[in-house]
């Protein structure tokens, strides 16, 4: 049969390991049915299979099951990586809602503070990049890092562009929203670089603790690597942000308001950490193991 032929009506996706099963796709139609290992052998759906999936299937079928191979789903580990991207869109989500919100400046009375609505939740992409080192390695909290950092880029240019563009005559939000917008950019500029500084120096700290305390005592890698991120983060984004437009004296005010607002969340991260790194091991690692 030639190469042009193969595949052509049916395509193997992978392996049911405990019930030594193959799942087989029928191309015409999409539909996914499963073959014992013993019937796919003398069926003519393996007439149809390219060099490869036929490699694999008499690999599966002699070893038991044991052997892995291309084919095998437990291999892609499709939940570990759901779970990095679904830890990769929260972190991104969580920072532009935080960097938007930036452009309001609330205050509380009770407390006579002034603080930014981001700075409630800002905290908790900490625990994010802590979950991303503790599950998958500095390398990709890294690359979720620069995911971040650079969506917030991208959208930033998006908005100096709007800002730009003409307004209808009659809209009367215009000049209002061109302030805004020119407010919000400064605050993504701002965010941009102190983020990108703060969750690499939290990121390296995490995993240096980690090897230097042989991966015990999680609740002193989660503090003091959120401790120092959050005093550089502070210091970066609120003197970029509202450097000029307001007394140094103020913003140090705000500065010190959010290192000892983002301090409380850090210690209560703590927890949640403990729990996300449970349920990892025993969801998704134990899963790759199964």
């Amino acid at each position: 049969m030639g190469r042009s032929q193969e595949n052509s009506s049916y395509r193997l996706l992978g392996f049911e390991k405990s019930n030594s099963l193959a799942l087989v796709m029928v191309v015409s139609t999409g539909r996914i049915i499963k073959i014992k290992l013993a019937e796919l052998m003398k069926s003519e759906v393996m007439d149809n299979f390219n060099k490869v999936e036929i490699k694999d299937v008499y690999r599966k079928f002699y070893s038991g099951g044991s052997a892995l191979t291309a084919y095998e789903i437990a291999d892609r580990h499709e939940r570990s990586w759901m779970t990095y991207v679904a830890l990769n869109l929260m972190l991104f989500a969580l920072y532009i809602f935080t960097n938007v919100a930036a452009a309001k400046l609330v205050y509380l009375e009770y407390f006579d503070i002034v603080v930014t609505p981001g700075v409630f939740l800002y905290p908790l992409t900490f625990l994010i990049v802590d979950l991303l080192n503790e599950s998958y390695g500095l390398r990709l909290a890294r690359r979720a890092i620069f995911f971040a950092f650079a969506s917030n880029a991208f959208i930033l240019v998006l908005l100096t562009v709007t800002g730009f563009l003409p307004g209808l005559p009659t809209w009367e939000l215009d000049e209002s929203y061109n302030k805004v917008i020119g407010h919000v950019s400064s605050a993504l500029v701002a965010s941009s670089v102190s983020f990108l500084f703060s969750e690499y120096v939290n990121s390296y700290l995490l995993c240096k603790i980690k090897e230097l305390t042989s991966s015990r005592f999680l609740f002193l890698r989660v503090f003091f690597s959120t401790f120092f991120a959050v005093i550089i983060d502070s210091f970066i984004f609120c003197f970029i942000a509202f450097y000029g437009s307001m007394e140094n004296d103020e913003i140090l005010n705000i500065v010190y308001v959010q290192i000892v607002i983002k301090m409380c969340f850090a210690v209560f991260n703590v927890l949640p950490a403990y729990g996300a790194r449970s349920l990892f091991k025993k969801y998704v690692a134990g899963a790759q193991a199964a």
